[in-house]
């Protein structure tokens, strides 16, 4: 488990290595729903994600621990993190991606230092190679989100959110392993408790929802959701508990409303954001409670561009 003050922590610790980024709103989409929408704009951090919080927190307790070599496995956004801030410190990153990953998320891993391997479509099989990596090579291994230093580092958006917009009412998050919603709910509970925290998947890659629903972790099968930063098949095993004790409800959202809310941002407020962040604004505009003041966590922008045409509505 991690504590409010275990984040308020990590927050000093990144501070000179990670961008506060801004709320950006649209009084256009705010007045057609009614209430009152911000995008907390982690596609505009650096590396393009929000991973780089929880990445710098981590290598950084690593590095002083003596580490020189550091592996991780990632559809994409942690992978660059890990890599770019291993860059920054002098370490030596390798960094294990499905098969399929975006070709910007390899070449930005490449440009930021780190070895690329492709290995298999699904995040278990990555983790397992990863692993086996760090074993063969004496390297240490960072988590994408199953670790209390990396929910630290990314709880630090929940701290801004406070921060920036202190009588926010409602937060939607992307839900993947957890690391980035246990984190911004324990911050944003502790708080402010009456703040309601919801938690998006994408419907093809529930395994959250249905583990709420059954009271334990469940896993489900492979897929292929556009929102392949969310394509895990189990929560953590760590961030799980929290999600549990901190977020008000897990909501789903189809793959033609990931499309509308990545073309309504890019349309009307001229923002590229990937799919999986794209899952935060469809719920925040799918269940649209009037006068409310609401946050959806716009947690990365890495999109190859010869793939936008299909992502548009």
């Amino acid at each position: 488990m991690i504590s409010l003050n275990d984040i308020q922590k990590a927050q000093e610790w990144i501070a000179s290595l990670v961008v506060r980024t801004p709320l950006l709103t649209s009084q256009t989409i705010s007045a057609e729903h009614g209430n009152q929408l911000f995008l907390k704009s982690e596609h505009l951090q650096k590396t393009g994600s929000f991973k780089i919080r929880g990445a710098t927190h981590k290598v950084l307790l690593t590095a002083n621990e003596g580490a020189q070599h550091v592996v991780a496995a990632s559809s994409g956004n942690h992978g660059q993190a890990v890599a770019y801030i291993a860059r920054q410190l002098g370490l030596q990153s390798t960094i294990v991606v499905p098969e399929d990953a975006a070709l910007c998320k390899q070449a930005a891993i490449q440009a930021y230092g780190g070895k690329v391997e492709l290995f298999g479509t699904n995040s278990p099989e990555r983790l397992q190679r990863a692993a086996q990596i760090s074993e063969e090579n004496g390297a240490v291994f960072i988590p994408p989100y199953d670790d209390p230093a990396i929910m630290a580092g990314q709880g630090t958006i929940g701290l801004e959110i406070i921060e920036q917009l202190s009588d926010v009412d409602i937060v939607y998050v992307p839900v993947g392993g957890g690391g980035l919603i246990s984190g911004v709910a324990v911050a944003l509970k502790e708080l402010k408790p009456t703040i309601q925290v919801i938690g998006v998947e994408p419907a093809l890659a529930q395994d959250t929802y249905l583990s709420i629903q059954k009271g334990e972790r469940t896993s489900i099968p492979p897929t292929q959701t556009i929102a392949d930063g969310l394509r895990t098949s189990i929560p953590g095993e760590l961030t799980f508990p929290l999600v549990q004790r901190f977020v008000n409800d897990i909501v789903l959202v189809s793959e033609d409303q990931i499309k509308q809310a990545f073309s309504l941002v890019l349309s009307r407020m001229k923002q590229l954001i990937e799919p999986s962040a794209a899952v935060a604004v469809a719920a925040a505009l799918a269940h649209p409670p009037e006068g409310k003041r609401i946050v959806a966590v716009v947690s990365g922008g890495n999109v190859d561009l010869d793939r936008i045409p299909s992502l548009l509505v």
